[in-house]
């Protein structure tokens, strides 16, 4: 059956589908990524994965995809947009002013709805179940930001778009507020063409970083990096950091906020990634108040959930210690001090340097 494939009408055929599911774009990449491997193990070399052990286990298998299955000869890339769909037009601007309010509790814009691995892996499964349906017998495989995959590598390489300075994927008509995954497939589709890149000399997302994790263009020290902080590392944040954090407590956005290219974001067009209501935009004193049942019921679904309960209150005493030094009001150090006798020792670090801010001597 597939001697008589027109792998041109297919491609076509694949587009239409993956708009129907939501998507709003695929391409297709080869499966030879050698030439990215010198920077993967530069990068790996350097530590800058930090405690991310996954990534130095799988070493350059990540830029092998027919390794990790075999058989794999083309790799079908999507993105899928997730800003809400009520999104104002302000949008960055009011996160700007967010981020400027000491009371407030800033969650990365992504994490807001649905846990994007569930919607993506479904949606890619469904995708890959029409592509059987239509060609026969496939080997395939989903991958959601799940497995060693060069996922910005395959992306970039196939059309959907550069890679930033920040080293995200950017698009001219979307910036860089969306989701990838790939369909590992054993069937030779047509490649679809690199993007130009067209950052130029602009280096925002470098000075705007709040730690400096951006350490050179295209290359990011994850070990600083606010989304690694407050998500992947499942230990006490450096001291030296946390005051920079500000009020971030999961994830952070500065580098796609102060992107030229996010004038042209895009919203959902599926309802999963519109915020919940009490992470719309929540107070740090409300999220402290939650006890871990509050918590799971909170997070049910969501991508929040991974970091369990103790990394979410770590975070959260290290934004009110940052309240503190803006010179928030006696009830943030009443509210640290009920919390500490019962907190993990990981916690209770993080809230003792909360407790020890010097007061600031701004209005809260």
């Amino acid at each position: 059956m597939r001697d008589h494939i027109d792998g041109h009408r297919l491609l076509q055929q694949l587009q239409e589908w993956a708009r129907e599911l939501g998507f709003s774009q695929i391409g297709v990449a080869d499966v030879d990524l050698s030439s990215a491997e010198p920077h993967l193990q530069r990068w790996l070399d350097n530590g800058f994965h930090g405690a991310m052990a996954y990534m130095s286990a799988h070493g350059l298998k990540r830029a092998r995809p027919a390794e990790l299955v075999p058989g794999t000869v083309r790799v079908i890339t999507a993105r899928m947009n997730y800003l809400p769909r009520d999104t104002s037009p302000a949008w960055r601007h009011i996160e700007w002013q967010r981020l400027d309010d000491p009371a407030r509790a800033t969650v990365s814009l992504y994490a807001r709805g649905r846990d994007y691995h569930k919607v993506l892996r479904a949606r890619l499964q469904a995708l890959a179940d029409r592509l059987a349906d239509a060609v026969g017998p496939l080997g395939h495989r989903v991958f959601t930001d799940s497995a060693p995959v060069l996922e910005v590598e395959l992306a970039s390489r196939s059309g959907l778009g550069w890679r930033g300075k920040h080293t995200l994927v950017l698009d001219r008509d979307a910036g860089s507020m969306f989701f990838l995954g790939e369909l590992f497939v054993d069937l030779p589709l047509p490649l679809t063409p690199p993007s130009e890149p067209h950052c130029g000399r602009c280096r925002a997302c470098m000075d705007v970083c709040p730690t400096q994790a951006i350490v050179a263009p295209y290359l990011v020290d994850a070990r600083r990096c606010i989304a690694y902080l407050t998500i992947e590392n499942d230990g006490p944040i450096p001291t030296e950091l946390r005051p920079l954090i500000g009020n971030r407590i999961y994830g952070c956005d500065d580098c796609q906020l102060v992107c030229p290219w996010n004038k042209f974001a895009q919203t959902a067009t599926l309802p999963d990634f519109d915020a919940r209501p009490a992470l719309q935009d929540p107070m740090l004193l409300q999220l402290w108040a939650w006890d871990e049942a509050q918590f799971l019921k909170a997070t049910e679904g969501s991508p929040i959930r991974r970091i369990g309960y103790q990394r979410w209150q770590r975070n959260l005493a290290v934004a009110l210690g940052n309240a503190l030094r803006a010179g928030a009001p006696a009830v943030v150090r009443q509210a640290l001090m009920a919390r500490r006798d019962e907190a993990t020792p990981l916690v209770r670090e993080h809230i003792d340097w909360a407790l020890a801010q010097p007061e600031g001597a701004h209005d809260f």
